[in-house]
């Protein structure tokens, strides 16, 4: 497995700084819509920290975005073509869980899907609290090696190599790989505006 690209850190800050400017959200409006306290989002956006997974989740949920696309490179340097070539399809790693994401889709398309690929470790474990009142987000997990447990509210389900469960996220899940062997799935997001907003 690859090594997580080393400037993703930066990457994020970047697109932090460029979809809050967009919505022209002062640090203190984001602070209070994702849940995320100042000074975090102050250090996110100047490269200082290495968030979490539930942090991201938090503030793309805060921006009204897709997680997927805190990933993408900032506008002006975006690639317009519809190839997402392997070497240039960013990795992160969640300091928290240990888990590697890798965004296969190319970034910035005008299409409300994203793919994702997840290396999931031993007894890694990682909880979303999905509150992003502007989307609705549907996704698929397709296991492709290892075994999965999902929560989704109050339903917890175990997934095995092959299995593929579709859910919508509009509560707080969690996956965690209750075996000592690693877990790969892939991730396919569906994005749209939620009919729920005002």
């Amino acid at each position: 497995m690859q090594e997580p690209e080393p400037d993703l850190t930066q990457r994020i800050a970047e697109r932090v700084r460029e979809l809050r400017a967009a919505r022209r959200l002062p640090l203190d409006a984001l602070a209070r819509k994702s849940g995320v306290s100042r000074s975090m989002i102050s250090l996110i956006e100047r490269g200082e920290s290495s968030p979490t997974a539930a942090v991201l989740e938090r503030l793309a949920s805060g921006l009204g975005v897709a997680l997927a696309s805190l990933f993408d490179p900032v506008s002006v340097r975006a690639s317009n073509g519809p190839v997402a070539r392997r070497a240039d399809q960013p990795q992160w790693q969640d300091p928290a869980s240990g888990y590697v994401r890798r965004n296969v889709s190319p970034p910035n398309c005008a299409q409300a899907l994203h793919i994702v690929e997840v290396h999931f470790p031993p007894g890694g474990r990682v909880a979303f609290e999905n509150g992003a009142p502007d989307l609705c987000v549907q996704q698929q997990v397709w296991l492709l090696e290892g075994a999965l447990d999902i929560t989704l509210g109050t339903e917890r389900y175990r997934l095995r190599e092959g299995d593929c469960m579709a859910m919508q996220l509009d509560c707080p899940t969690m996956f965690h790989n209750p075996t000592r062997k690693p877990a790969r799935y892939a991730v396919v997001v569906a994005t749209e505006p939620s009919a729920r907003r005002s």
